[in-house]
C-alpha cells in the first residue's frame, strides 16, 4: 500500500498552524502531525476547513491529559476524521527520566483513555533509541519491550498502536529493520490477542546530520526515506536539511516535502507492493 507524506507542524499559534496545514496539504502533504505545546486551545479552531476525508491527522502530545484526549475523540467522532492521538508515557520516561505524573497515575489515565476512545491513542517513540546511538538489534528489542509493557498494563487496547521509527544510514539493514519490526510486533501482539497491525511512522535519524556541509543532509535524508518506504512504513515524515540548527521554516519544509514527492510521483516508489523482494 502507498505511504503517506507527513508534514510536521509545531502548534504555538492556532490560526497560523491552521493556515500552514491548509497550505502544506495543497502543496503535496498527505498527513499532518501537530505537536502541541499545551491543551489550552480549541481543536475546532485548529482543524477549521481542513479536509478530513482520506487525510490522517496525528496529535503528538508532550503531556498526558484525559480531558484533552476526550475532546479530540469527540471531535473525530462527530466529524468522521482519521485521527491518531500520540500518548507515550514510557517514551517520556525514556526521554527525561520522569513520568508525566507517576507510573500508577499515568497508566490509570491511559486505561481510561483506552476504554473511552475508538481511535488509536498510543504511540511508541522508538526513534529516541536510534538517535541515542543504539544499534538495530537494540532498537528492535527496546521497542518491543515497550510494546510488551503497554500490553501488560493496558488490557483493552482495541486500536492500532503507532510506532515512530528513526531510520539510519545503513540502507539495506534499515529496510530489514522495519520489516523485522512489523513481523516481531505481530508475533508479540498475537500473544495478547491484539489483532491490529502496527502503524509505522518513519523519520530520518538526526545522528548523522552535519552542520558544516548541510546540503549533504538532503542526500542522507533521501536514502533514509527510500529505506523507510521500501521497508514498508505507513507514513514518512522527512527531516528538513537544516533541522539540527534551525527552527521549522518554509524553505526547509518545502524541500523535505518535495524529496518525498519526487520519490512517490517521479520514482514510483508507491507503485510496487514489495519492491525489496525483487
Amino acid at each position: 500500500k502507498p505511504f503517506a507524506i507527513v508534514q510536521n507542524i509545531f502548534v504555538h499559534d492556532v490560526k497560523k498552524s491552521n493556515t500552514r496545514a491548509l497550505e502544506t496539504l495543497q502543496r503535496g502533504a498527505e498527513s499532518i502531525r501537530f505537536t502541541l505545546e499545551n491543551d489550552a486551545f480549541s481543536i475546532e479552531e485548529l482543524m477549521q476547513n481542513l479536509p478530513l476525508e482520506n487525510v490522517n491527522y496525528y496529535f503528538n502530545l508532550p503531556f498526558l491529559s484525559l480531558e484533552f484526549s476526550n475532546k479530540i475523540n469527540d471531535f473525530a467522532s462527530k466529524n468522521k476524521a482519521n485521527i491518531f492521538i500520540q500518548n507515550d508515557p514510557i517514551g517520556q520516561l525514556v526521554k527525561d527520566g520522569n513520568w508525566f505524573e507517576n507510573l500508577e497515575k499515568d497508566f490509570e489515565k491511559l486505561n481510561t483513555i483506552a476504554s473511552k476512545t475508538i481511535f488509536p491513542f498510543l504511540t511508541i517513540s522508538s526513534g529516541i533509541y536510534q538517535n541515542a546511538g543504539a544499534n538495530i538489534v537494540q532498537q528492535l528489542a527496546y521497542t518491543l519491550a515497550q510494546a510488551n509493557e503497554y500490553f501488560n498494563r493496558i488490557p483493552a487496547i482495541n486500536q492500532p498502536i503507532t510506532i515512530e521509527v528513526a531510520v539510519g544510514t545503513n540502507y539495506f539493514f534499515e529496510i530489514a529493520k522495519l520489516r523485522a519490526l512489523r513481523l516481531l510486533f505481530n508475533t508479540l501482539s498475537a500473544e495478547y490477542n491484539h489483532n491490529f497491525d502496527c502503524h509505522i511512522i518513519a523519520t530520518p535519524t538526526k545522528r548523522n546530520k552535519t552542520l558544516y556541509d548541510y546540503n549533504v543532509n538532503m542526500l542522507r535524508t533521501t536514502t533514509e526515506c527510500m529505506s523507510a518506504i521500501l521497508g514498508g512504513a505507513d507514513a514518512v515524515a522527512n527531516l528538513a536539511y537544516d533541522a539540527i540548527y534551525h527552527k521549522d521554516n518554509e524553505f526547509g519544509d518545502r524541500i523535505s516535502r518535495n524529496q518525498l514527492l519526487v520519490l512517490k510521483h517521479e520514482s514510483y516508489f508507491d507503485k510496487v507492493n514489495n519492491p525489496a523482494d525483487g
